[in-house]
């Protein structure tokens, strides 16, 4: 039976903050006229094949909310860094359009767009795309110096930065002098500095080790907690897409497969080719409590399990207790239960 993920409701009332739709990104000099033959049902190989155009980007249409994680995955040629570039329209679309606070981003002129990608946007890179001849310092307050912010408020500001990813003392150093991902987070301090509404994330971490980049994501997901951007990071590693995503959009030959909370990818897969993305992933360690308990305000007897924790943290109560346990929620208030059925379905399944 499929679970009902709409009785787990954030607080707030959630927002759109970036709306794309029918987005058709076409590389080559006919773009426009291929565009058609792609709605006329050509895919991407049969594109190359007879047209000698590649297909970046199928009909694509998604909706982001604010304050949120969205992960946009798939394999090498997906269309995942297409998509992304997008957003601050690094890439000029075929067709379609792209909002943002229903402003339409395609319709920018020059210094509007300037300024969009100036005060509203920041980019992190894979290959962290830092001056090698600046300090940290300098690199992380490139964009107060282009807004033309004072030079003490912009030290003021970098210096804010520079702590918060943990790299205190280490300001007036250059990108040589530091590890991989010690200058990922001179990357990261640097999209933080202009403080933008929006993070763009391509690969962001995929250059690192892979101790170094559990570290970042783990610091993404605490800045998180505070800064309450909207953060669109691109991967191709499942895992980290079910660490950080609120929501994780999969594409497939420039198509939009399947988006939607990560406990609903993993048990309601859309087609063979999701199927084959989480056919490895332990799914007692990602999912949580809450994805698969029943939902009621009636207490039950006996140990208590939290809805936010991994069903693989909650084994061995599951596993004792061999009946119905209660489900709260962070300030220990009732919301479900489960039992030792439903995490025998989940291990069997997996």
């Amino acid at each position: 039976m499929e679970k009902d993920y709409s009785s787990i409701e954030r607080v707030r009332v959630s927002k759109v903050k970036i709306k794309i739709e029918k987005l058709y990104k076409i590389f080559g000099p006919k773009a426009k006229e291929m565009t058609q033959e792609v709605k006329n049902g050509v895919n991407k190989d049969e594109l190359l094949a007879k047209y000698n155009h590649v297909l970046g980007l199928d009909n694509i249409n998604l909706d982001i909310e604010e304050q949120t994680i969205q992960v946009v995955m798939g394999l090498s040629g997906s269309g995942k860094s297409t998509l992304i570039r997008h957003i601050n329209r690094l890439i000029e679309p075929t067709e379609g359009v792209v909002l943002v606070d229903n402003q339409d981003v395609t319709k920018l002129d020059k210094n509007e767009l300037l300024d969009f990608r100036r005060t509203r946007t920041g980019m992190v890179f894979q290959r962290f795309g830092l001056f090698p001849h600046q300090n940290i310092i300098d690199n992380v307050q490139l964009g107060l110096s282009i807004k033309g912010v004072e030079k003490a408020e912009s030290n003021e500001t970098a210096m804010f930065w520079i702590d918060k990813v943990g790299l205190n003392g280490f300001e007036y150093k250059f990108p040589n002098q530091l590890s991989g991902g010690m200058q990922q987070r001179v990357g990261l301090a640097r999209a933080l500095a202009n403080d933008p509404d929006i993070l763009l994330m391509d690969e962001a971490f995929s250059a690192l080790d892979p101790l170094i980049r559990s570290d970042m994501q783990d610091q993404l997901l605490e800045l998180q907690k505070n800064l309450k951007k909207t953060i669109m990071f691109i991967t191709h590693d499942l895992d980290e897409a079910l660490k950080l995503g609120d929501q994780i959009a999969i594409l497939n030959g420039g198509k939009l497969v399947q988006n939607g909370k990560p406990e609903e990818i993993l048990l309601n897969p859309a087609d063979d080719y999701v199927t084959k993305f989480v056919q490895d992933v332990n799914r007692a360690k990602v999912l949580k409590v809450k994805s698969i308990m029943i939902s009621n305000s009636q207490g039950t007897e006996g140990p208590k399990v939290n809805m936010n924790d991994s069903i693989e943290s909650c084994l061995p109560t599951i596993l004792d207790t061999r009946s119905t346990l209660g489900v709260v929620d962070d300030q220990n208030n009732i919301v479900g239960s489960i039992s030792d059925k439903e995490v025998a379905s989940i291990l069997r399944n997996n």
